[in-house]
């Protein structure tokens, strides 16, 4: 069962169950995977790839808009705790990241693989890491290990 009949699924438990946030939450992500295949330019087809792919994004802009609301001061908002809850949600759609000690390993053995050195090699570590463990790994924290990894 793919991702995207796994979410169809999923709505449909939801509305019976009377769930109005988990529905809310499916039905955001439902839109976005409608406008992305009627956007402009997509050929292809809706793979769960893409879907990881919208979810992640929409649970990140739900971080950053949590934490400019509670910059403003207004951490007890309602809408604050439904954003938590959407999060907490679709966070569990998304697949698990490798911590930053397994993040690591995968940099310090990738590095040895293509035996490179010095900053200049940083881009082809983090390309290489990001192209393996698509979803699995942070891209900040693989950039950070990797300037750290190659820059002595």
């Amino acid at each position: 069962m793919t991702l995207l009949e796994r979410l169809d699924k999923e709505l449909v438990r939801a509305l019976k169950a009377h769930e109005k946030d988990q529905a809310d939450a499916i039905r955001m992500i439902k839109t976005r995977i409608s406008e992305k295949r009627t956007s402009a330019g997509f050929t292809g087809e809706i793979d769960d790839e893409l879907v990881i792919g919208l979810i992640g994004s929409y649970v990140k802009t739900l971080e950053k808009s949590i934490k400019e609301i509670e910059g403003g001061g207004r951490g007890d908002s309602p809408v604050v705790a439904k954003y938590r809850f959407e999060v907490d949600y679709l966070g569990a759609w998304l697949p698990k990241m490798k911590s930053e000690e397994e993040t690591r390993e995968l940099v310090r053995a990738l590095v040895s693989d293509l035996a490179v050195s010095g900053k200049g090699a940083i881009g082809r570590v983090m390309g290489a890491v990001m192209k393996a463990h698509k979803g699995e790994v942070d891209a900040a924290l693989v950039r950070r290990i990797a300037e750290t990894e190659l820059g002595e």
